[in-house]
């Protein structure tokens, strides 16, 4: 049994998540010339819940490739993405400040969907998991939206925001799993690691 895992993502979300369930980790990284963006652009007419699961399907594709070129010790690897939807809209990270306070404005006053895919590796058994919570914004000014992406955190987030974050200020109600809408469900991120033999 392995005592720790493999996570392939760069958010320090996630991270941190993992180590509030005690699971040890190494991280495994792209490399500079894996085209780790392109895996995540939406086919035409995908459906959110589909668009999701089909990425982190093959974020993992890609990070088992990985691990075996670098020829590393073999552990379990977990791969997560997060998207927020607006009926079957997908809203991404944003790639300006102008793209930010687009979504921003068509997120306002409004319910949407935060859809969270997790997926594991464990030698030849993949397991995954998707969380899906609601999200009710107030209905913000356009001046509160040019503040909030003026301070930067919009950036490299889906759908512009960050929950624990200042963002928080302007969500009225939520549903569903807090850390699935950070970007990592613990409850089903622990049931697939247990799984895999962890104890979380």
């Amino acid at each position: 049994m392995s005592e720790f895992i493999y996570l392939a993502s760069q958010s320090p979300r996630r991270r941190q998540l993992l180590e509030q369930l005690g699971v040890r980790y190494e991280l495994l990284l792209p490399d500079a010339d894996e085209d780790a963006e392109g895996i995540e652009a939406v086919l035409p007419g995908e459906a959110p819940a589909r668009y999701v699961q089909r990425v982190t399907g093959l974020k993992l594709d890609a990070a088992m490739a990985r691990l075996k070129r670098r020829k590393l010790p073999v552990a379990p690897i977990l791969c997560s993405d997060t998207t927020v939807a607006l009926g079957r809209t997908i809203y991404g990270k944003p790639e300006d400040a102008a793209d930010a306070r687009r979504m921003l404005r068509e997120l306002s006053g409004a319910t949407h969907r935060v859809l969270t895919a997790v997926a594991v590796q464990h030698g030849r058994k993949r397991l995954a998991a998707l969380s899906t919570s609601r999200v009710t914004f107030a209905p913000m000014t356009p001046a509160a939206i040019r503040r909030y992406v003026d301070s930067g955190e919009p950036m490299g987030k889906a759908g512009a925001y960050a929950i624990q974050g200042a963002a928080a200020a302007h969500v009225s109600s939520l549903s569903g799993s807090y850390s699935g809408i950070m970007g990592l469900p613990m409850y089903e991120t622990a049931q697939l690691l247990r799984e895999c033999g962890f104890k979380t």
